[in-house]
């Protein structure tokens, strides 16, 4: 059976590493000063939001079936109760950094309700954030000022200012994922020329009628990435979304059957995958500005 530690609090994990507890709900961990104990367990689970940041080296960190783009100077985010598993493991010690802090400390904050627009805690594979010198100067300083409010003694306004520096360090985040997507351009061209191919071979096959309408978690796991990475990538490179990627070659087959004069409408939808012919038609229209018999009619 494998072993996988649950790390369920903040304390709990602060403890294993080491290191003190300042609040219970937030840390951050310097693994040069942190002293951990006993076997390293195949792999780790946190009840909590958790950003690594790694120096050093020292191991291969792997999500699922795929390992992370991991190299040093690079961000790694999780979001609660991911499993991540560290194979291959160097016997020296690690540098770098851990950002943890559990969703009680950001409920009903400004962050609390943004923290699903951070799309990258759901990133997995080969999705990692690379921060150049300035970058990681700029995130030093970050957990610097986290670092100070979490040893400041705690007041009334200790949970504000905590909040708002990590809601600080998390903007400057996507910024240079922002930064990583255009600096990654050949990389992304490659990807949507793989998307717009595995579209293609969808509608041309009968999967629409066995599987249904292609969901953009299909897409992306057979492109070997999160939903999020594609989706979030998908909108910087083009303006649109995955979804709507998926609606506008959906619509490009049914005008290339709609020459099948053989076939009504009904059938067209039902070979694109529509459960309800209605939903296909309001999609059409919607897309298009006419329905499907006056399209046809046109044409």
């Amino acid at each position: 059976m494998e072993n996988i530690h649950k790390y369920n609090t903040v304390d709990e994990y602060n403890k294993a590493m080491g290191i003190e507890t300042f609040h219970p709900l937030v840390t951050l961990v310097d693994f040069s000063k942190s002293n951990f104990q006993g076997e390293f367990p195949e792999g780790h689970s946190f009840g909590f939001y958790t950003i690594f940041l790694k120096e050093q080296k020292c191991g291969d960190l792997k999500y699922g079936r795929n390992y992370y783009d991991y190299q040093e100077g690079t961000l790694v985010f999780l979001a609660p109760d991911q499993i991540v598993r560290i194979e291959n493991r160097l016997p020296h010690k690690p540098k770098g950094w851990a950002l943890m802090f559990h969703a009680d400390l950001i409920r009903g904050t400004s962050l609390g309700k943004a923290i699903k627009d951070y799309t990258f805690f759901s990133y997995e594979v080969f999705e990692a954030l690379h921060l150049s010198e300035e970058e990681r100067k700029t995130i030093l300083e970050c957990f610097s000022n986290i670092q100070s409010e979490l040893t400041h003694s705690i007041d009334k306004h200790s949970q504000r200012l905590i909040v708002s520096n990590i809601e600080l360090f998390l903007n400057y985040c996507t910024r240079y994922y922002d930064r990583q997507f255009i600096t990654r351009s050949h990389v992304n061209s490659d990807i949507l020329s793989r998307f717009e191919r595995l579209l293609n071979d969808y509608f041309n096959s009968e999967l629409p009628q066995t599987e249904g309408l292609p969901t953009v978690k299909y897409c992306a796991d057979k492109l070997h990435l999160s939903a999020n990475y594609l989706g979030d990538l998908l909108k910087k490179e083009t303006g649109k979304s995955a979804q709507e990627h998926v609606q506008l070659r959906l619509i490009e087959a049914a005008k290339e059957k709609m020459y099948e004069k053989d076939k009504s409408i009904s059938q067209i939808a039902y070979e694109l995958g529509f459960e309800y012919p209605q939903y296909f038609s309001r999609l059409f229209k919607k897309r298009t500005g006419v329905t499907p018999n006056e399209y046809r009619s046109l044409n």
